[in-house]
């Protein structure tokens, strides 16, 4: 009898340590290097040099739509295959190219957590240079923005574990949302329908504004609606350095605006370049709004990024995660009306 005690108690330590186990898997890999935006490219010299190589570059190194200058939405770091040793496997984003007459058939396959914890990593398998330039081209929507959301995601972890809690209460006291930033973020300004939540240094700003206002009209989620509700809280709101200045929409470059959903929810995604009204200042910003059919409101994350003389991808990119993260405190109310329609 306290023999089979013993073979029961023992598998039951060895099952639990085998779940244990799976759970820490990822946990217990290295963490990824490289900076942020870097992708590796493996792959051999004769086709990086060549039709394919190229094709990677158009694609992968592309201008980042929504920015004031020039700037990849990734840096390139191309190695062979022979040079693809333990230094360059934590990298943060990889793509393995392999393009052999032997390969089965063309394909993508898209990995998380190979070599290291929040790594990304696209295997591009080809039969031959001519297959390469279509078949990459279909797949590029795919591959970036398999790419994009491993970014803003070890973000969003990065900013859940350091999260600053005061921050967040407010914005759930005040607007009744939870929203994770960073150490250095503090909330500057409060108002009934608006909220600012910034990080200053000597050389660059950043800030999150949050406002909302009732959903009374089929066309809110267009862009010309978005953005004159943006002006409109910006100018009463979100004072310039010179009396009459203000912030708005730079005018003169058309916004993008998308429609998606968040946590279930009907929202819009605009991102474009602001300025100050009066004044010389300006820079990219990201604005995502979410519809609250539980309250009838709409609510707005609008982020901007002010570094002049700067490059500024990457700290829209923070801004964006930071946006992101934010989630609606009532959420299981709300979906239960959302789901009447379908949303």
């Amino acid at each position: 009898m306290k023999r089979v005690r013993l073979v029961i108690t023992m598998v039951a330590i060895l099952a639990m340590l085998g779940a244990c186990d799976s759970r820490n898997q990822t946990s217990m890999k290295k963490n990824v290097t490289g900076k942020a935006g870097e992708l590796v490219v493996v792959i051999e010299p004769t086709a990086w040099d060549n039709a394919p190589g190229k094709m990677i570059r158009m694609i992968m190194a592309q201008e980042q739509l929504g920015l004031p200058q020039d700037e990849p939405i990734f840096n390139l770091i191309n190695i062979p295959h022979a040079a693809f040793g333990d230094i360059f496997k934590t990298s943060r984003n990889i793509v393995v190219v392999k393009i052999n007459k032997n390969i089965e058939k063309n394909e993508v396959l898209l990995k998380r957590d190979v070599h290291a914890h929040t790594q990304a990593v696209a295997y591009v398998n080809v039969t031959s240079f001519a297959d390469f330039e279509k078949f990459f081209a279909e797949q590029s929507d795919r591959i970036v923005s398999f790419f994009l959301r491993a970014e803003r995601q070890r973000l969003s972890l990065n900013y859940s574990n350091y999260n600053v809690k005061t921050v967040s209460a407010k914005t759930k006291e005040h607007f009744g949302v939870t929203i994770n930033v960073p150490p250095g973020f503090v909330v500057d300004k409060v108002e009934d329908d608006f909220m600012w939540i910034r990080f200053e240094t000597p050389e660059i700003s950043q800030g999150i504004f949050i406002y909302s206002f009732p959903y009374e009209l089929d066309s809110t989620f267009t862009a010309d609606y978005m953005k004159a509700k943006r002006n409109i809280f910006l100018k009463k709101y979100v004072p310039g350095p010179t009396e009459g200045s203000y912030m708005t929409t730079e005018s003169i470059v058309p916004v993008l605006f998308s429609i998606f959903q968040k946590d279930g929810n009907y929202a819009s995604e605009m991102r474009g370049l602001w300025k100050v009204e009066n004044d010389f200042m300006g820079g990219p910003f990201i604005n995502v709004a979410m519809l609250d059919m539980l309250n009838n409101r709409v609510l707005v994350l609008d982020g901007f990024v002010y570094a002049p003389g700067k490059e500024k991808r990457n700290y829209l990119r923070q801004i964006e995660a930071m946006i992101y993260s934010a989630s609606f405190i009532n959420q299981d109310d709300i979906d239960k009306i959302n789901k009447q329609f379908d949303f």
